[in-house]
């Protein structure tokens, strides 16, 4: 069962949260915030705004809400990299394709998967998907706009 929180409103706009009852599994932006109902409160959804609090305030939120990430082996292998990405730093999409290939003794990994991987990412922000940059440190896609992702890392103090 999914259940629906409504909607964080964040200096970015709207987000909205879905959680399967005990964890996060999604936190993306939206265009109409005001057609979508709380469904039920739950715990985790209070953890996530106030991570959410804390990080738009300009600090660094000392914990993680409890996520729950669905998706193939290979996305949540990204995900859980895109979890390790200290605050104010960023990678590129060839360094995550570089590890990947590691851990799995592969010779080579495609970087333009590891860009779909980042780009299919459930949890926008708390899995920051926006720290993820091309080879030569320029901003490449993001879900919620490269207005958005050069926003956010203005606010990390990275751009």
């Amino acid at each position: 069962m999914k259940y629906y929180a409504g909607c964080y409103e964040s200096p970015l706009g709207s987000l909205l949260m879905t959680s399967d009852g005990e964890a996060l599994t999604g936190l993306s932006f939206v265009d109409e915030p005001s057609a979508l109902q709380v469904t039920q409160a739950l715990p985790v959804f209070a953890d996530a705004c106030r991570w959410l609090d804390l990080y738009f305030s300009g600090k660094v939120p000392d914990f993680t809400p409890q996520l729950s990430l669905q998706g193939s082996d290979f996305r949540r292998a990204v995900w859980e990299i895109l979890l390790t990405i200290p605050y104010g730093q960023t990678i590129s999409y060839g360094e995550i394709a570089d590890m990947i290939a590691r851990g799995r003794q592969l010779g080579k990994m495609s970087a333009q998967a590891v860009g779909g991987a980042v780009g299919h990412n459930p949890v926008d922000i708390i899995v920051p998907c926006h720290r993820v940059v091309g080879k030569d440190g320029s901003l490449t896609g993001y879900g919620g706009g490269l207005w958005r992702k050069e926003w956010l890392l203005k606010l990390e103090n990275i751009t």
